[in-house]
């Protein structure tokens, strides 16, 4: 694969996503990039965003509302979607990398990696309720 250009929206788009731990949706990036960027298209921040979650500098995320969320956080980790806000929480918890290998057991490939997404309420929308 040929070395990446450099850009200044997709280091902008990258940083965003380093110093937020709101998982954004493409339209809160591109609302946040456009104060630096004024003529940024919403299509660049897509592209961007997808760009930068192929080659492992972001994490992509769905969600069951069909929106994808990013992450500046790539390490592998769990996450948390509160159905009744939509509010997407990381999870600190303990490694179930095991699962990985339990998985294995019934099938025949070659399983890598996982992704896995909690459901739930979360507090804040308990203590409304």
């Amino acid at each position: 694969m040929a070395a990446l250009k450099y850009s200044k929206q997709r280091e902008s788009i990258k940083t965003y996503l380093m110093k937020t731990k709101e998982h954004p949706t493409a339209d809160t990036v591109y609302m946040h990039v456009k104060e630096e960027f004024p003529n940024i298209s919403l299509g660049t921040v897509y592209r961007n965003l997808n760009l930068l979650a192929d080659i492992g500098e972001a994490v992509k995320i769905s969600t069951p509302d069909g929106g994808d969320r990013f992450d500046g956080e790539v390490k592998p980790h769990n996450h948390f979607y509160c159905r009744c806000c939509g509010k997407m929480i990381d999870l600190k918890m303990d490694s179930i990398d095991h699962i990985d290998e339990m998985a294995s057991r019934n099938f025949d490939g070659l399983i890598e990696s996982h992704s896995i997404l909690f459901y739930g309420k979360c507090g804040d929308c308990i203590k409304k309720s």
